[in-house]
């Protein structure tokens, strides 16, 4: 039980998908500037994540084992069809955010975020509970880092900010920073 607990805290913080590796910067970038959505968005990343790897973990226990080279392609044919469900019960359930989601829903499908966990998940050879324990942290990564950059952007609408600086130069230096910030965790917890 500590093994997942280190493994989650440790995707979590040192080795955030975003702020460590740089993946999903598509809707860290565009999704970021309302704190709502982007609560919003990373729950439904960590319900995408989640998914992924549970199906991730039985396609390479039980499928994979023999046809290795329809790996990448058999993830991301879970990961479209994951979303494409996502996107269907925001719809039903949420009309408001899935038009505040906008194109941003669709490019789960293409988040490499969500690649990525299910390939990292892969190599470090992590059984199903590892892998629930990565994907929860790897998502909750995500939450976090669209949730810190959004609260740091409504803060920012507040001041003010040099023309010159306004817009996406202040938003990747904000980003710049986060990722310096949490770079500073490195070291702190090993999972492989």
């Amino acid at each position: 039980m500590g093994n997942l607990f280190w493994i989650f805290f440790s995707t979590l913080l040192v080795n955030n998908f975003t702020l460590s590796y740089f993946l999903g910067l598509c809707p860290f970038l565009g999704v970021s500037s309302k704190l709502d959505t982007a609560m919003r968005l990373g729950a439904a990343n960590i319900f995408v994540m989640l998914i992924t790897s549970a199906m991730a973990w039985l396609l390479n226990t039980f499928v994979l084992e023999y046809v290795p080279y329809l790996r990448l392609i058999s993830f991301i044919i879970v990961i479209a069809s994951t979303v494409q469900f996502v996107e269907m019960a925001i719809k039903k359930l949420s009309p408001d955010l899935f038009r505040a989601l906008g194109v941003f829903l669709p490019l789960i499908t293409t988040n490499c975020a969500i690649l990525g966990l299910a390939l990292f998940q892969t190599s470090k050879e992590y059984g199903f509970w590892e892998g629930m324990a990565y994907a929860l942290g790897g998502g909750g990564g995500v939450t976090l880092a669209l949730v810190l950059m959004a609260g740091i952007r409504e803060e920012t609408k507040l001041m003010n900010i040099p023309k010159i600086m306004d817009g996406m130069a202040f938003n990747l230096i904000i980003a710049g920073i986060l990722s310096m910030a949490f770079m500073g965790f490195a070291g702190l917890f090993s999972t492989h």
